[in-house]
């Protein structure tokens, strides 16, 4: 089910994070001798971290190094600053709002260059081209339950909040988009405080019934659905 009000919806465009080595002239790095690519510890970030490796690797003569599944966007943010990682693939709507600190407003082109701007004047970073498409928070429920409750929005999904347990990862936690915005929007209220969880742990633990919503990225939807659980319905 997709928070369809959501503000960052249409900002939530992936990009690449550079460091300035591989980008501005005279800009050096910790490990001169390959390119260290990044991603977090998702499924959609790392395959996009591999997708850079491999366009790196077929498309030039440098070595490349593979750091995947670090823990999130503040630690691969530390890492670009700290010269351990190089390139890795962020949102634009999480750059803005979680390492920028500014609020979630703007359309697609707009959010872009504030944060291109942003990490250049603040971080000497610079942000690669679009990856061309759009993703954004979306809220997965087990496939026989919306089946069952006939539930399509998250309006519907509200009114059966008080009976279900919540898990998210820490950033949506966090963000004023995230569960704060969504709650406050929505006046949700699970049975039990949200519980923040590993991102790589909540398709299992909806699966198995451990918790009965999670916040995932609604380009996952076909793999959640073609399993018969957690299955986003717009």
């Amino acid at each position: 089910m997709r928070h369809s009000r959501n503000p960052m919806r249409e900002s939530a465009q992936f990009v690449a994070i550079l460091a300035c080595v591989l980008m501005v002239s005279g800009c050096s790095s910790s490990h001169s001798d390959r390119i260290v690519v990044g991603s977090k510890n998702f499924t959609e970030s790392l395959i996009l971290g591999e997708i850079m490796a491999q366009q790196i690797e077929t498309h030039t003569h440098l070595k490349v190094e593979r750091r995947f599944y670090l823990a999130g966007t503040y630690i691969c943010q530390q890492g670009m600053l700290s010269g351990r990682i190089d390139v890795y693939p962020e949102y634009t709507g999480t750059a803005l709002t979680a390492i920028l600190k500014e609020k979630p407003e703007g359309e697609v082109r707009q959010v872009y260059e504030r944060v291109k701007s942003e990490y250049e004047n603040r971080f000497g970073l610079t942000l690669g081209s679009p990856f061309g498409f759009n993703n954004t928070f979306a809220l997965e429920i087990r496939g026989e339950d919306a089946r069952r409750l006939k539930l399509k929005t998250l309006s519907q999904a509200a009114a059966y909040a008080p009976q279900w347990r919540a898990g998210f990862g820490f950033e949506f936690m966090e963000r004023p988009d995230g569960y704060r915005g969504l709650a406050a929007l929505y006046g949700l209220h699970f049975s039990t405080p949200p519980r923040i969880m590993d991102l790589g742990l909540l398709a299992r633990a909806l699966r198995e019934s451990q918790i009965d919503i999670a916040a995932g990225n609604a380009t996952g939807r076909l793999d959640l659905a073609g399993r018969g659980y957690g299955r986003p319905l717009w």
